[in-house]
């Protein structure tokens, strides 16, 4: 398991079990690269002075190597598949096309609309223009309309571009805030079966576990 104790590795992963850096753990478990983490709770340690150096936005997670600090999920993604190129997580530079167009898409329009959709804000058909993903219905049938015709997103193998947008798949499905859809479910279906996937959530799973209110 690419996870260490070592205190001198010199990448880390700042995360919370219950956020969104069971993505970036996902991506480091599938580099194979070892990393060290750092657990930082929502109200006190995330809004530290020490970490709001690292990440003004106090808000996990944020990835270090080295010199070198990224924070948000799409570009975590991406940084670590272009770090570690070993691991087959990026087409070749000229075969990107498809691969940053859908990091993106999950960055932009599939993260917005679902949590507009969410939080219950209403885009009427007069704003769509204004509003960069149109509507929730339209980015979801473009995802879906691609998943039927493909395996996978970024190119003809998983790609670090599948997991992102597998990522929010598998979690909006699981809460609700995404509607199931056969061509989600069956692309679901592949990445969780992938080793670090599982890692991934064992990891977190047993470190919730740890942080979670005892039971009086």
């Amino acid at each position: 398991m690419p996870m260490t104790d070592t205190p001198n590795c010199d990448l880390v992963l700042y995360t919370h079990p219950w956020s969104r850096g069971q993505i970036a753990r996902w991506m480091l478990e599938e580099t194979g690269a070892p990393y060290r983490q750092i657990v930082l709770d929502f109200g006190t340690t995330m809004k530290a002075p020490d970490y709001l150096a690292i990440n003004p936005m106090g808000k996990v997670p944020t990835v270090v190597h080295g010199q070198q600090v990224v924070t948000e999920c799409a570009a975590i993604c991406a940084y670590l598949a272009d770090a570690f190129p070993a691991a087959g997580l990026a087409p070749a530079p000229a075969q990107r096309a498809a691969y940053y167009r859908w990091l993106f898409f999950a960055a932009g329009p599939l993260e917005a609309s679902v949590v507009d959709r969410t939080l219950g804000v209403k885009i009427e058909e007069k704003q769509e223009r204004m509003v960069g993903y149109g509507n929730y219905d339209k980015v979801m049938d473009t995802l879906a309309g691609t998943l039927a015709r493909t395996t996978w997103l970024g190119g003809p193998t998983f790609s670090a571009a599948d997991l992102y947008v597998g990522a929010q798949l598998i979690w909006g499905m699981q809460f609700g805030t995404i509607v199931k859809r056969a061509e989600f479910e069956d692309y679901a279906a592949r990445l969780t079966q992938r080793p670090a996937y599982l890692a991934a959530k064992a990891i977190d799973a047993a470190l919730g576990e740890r942080l979670a209110p005892k039971k009086t």
